[in-house]
């Protein structure tokens, strides 16, 4: 992965492309389906995006709350998806026939962005990225979260807070301490 540092400090850089993946853990969930989604349109059909080969399914999706922040508490961010077509109630359905009253907690959400630029040539009329060469490789670093508790649900909307894979429960950072010993220059790990 590198990331387009360039590309993003030109005077007028092309468009972020922000897409998602809902995984579900087998574990959790009895299923390891993968669902992609983006909460725009693409230049060619008005529907899917296509990236890195992959299909993202246009969908009325918002992830919001993601913040930097070296004080305080980590962020939890929320993800606000449409409920119309009953598509999150009928995977939480067939989630809760193996594993009920799980919400889909505990799947792996991850949030990737990338610029125009680099998307699949698929995405644009003609077969042609008019704003650069495609490159999957060439990311802004991707955000994993997971799934914590189902906020919401109605017929509109169903939202979920998410939290970092360092928030979830009985995990702790660093998994090693060192601690002072009697012996000059050795430390005691546990």
């Amino acid at each position: 992965m590198s990331i387009p540092f360039e590309e993003l400090q030109k005077i007028s850089p092309s468009a972020i492309v922000e897409v998602f993946t809902l995984e579900l853990i087998p574990a959790l969930h009895n299923s390891s389906n993968i669902y992609r989604f983006h909460n725009g349109a693409n230049l060619n059909s008005n529907g899917e995006v296509i990236w890195d080969g992959n299909s993202y399914q246009r969908y009325p999706i918002e992830a919001k709350g993601f913040e930097y922040s070296s004080k305080g508490t980590l962020p939890r961010p929320t993800l606000t998806a449409s409920n119309a077509f009953g598509l999150l109630t009928a995977i939480m359905l067939n989630v809760n026939q193996t594993t009920p009253g799980n919400d889909l907690n505990g799947a792996k959400f991850t949030r990737i962005r990338t610029l125009a630029r680099y998307i699949d040539a698929a995405n644009f009329s003609g077969g042609t990225n008019p704003f650069g060469t495609p490159d999957p490789s060439v990311t802004l670093p991707s955000e994993v979260y997971f799934l914590d508790r189902k906020v919401s649900e109605n017929r509109e909307t169903v939202q979920w807070e998410m939290v970092s894979a360092f928030d979830l429960v009985n995990v702790k950072v660093p998994k090693r301490m060192i601690t002072k010993t009697d012996f000059p220059g050795v430390g005691a790990f546990y």
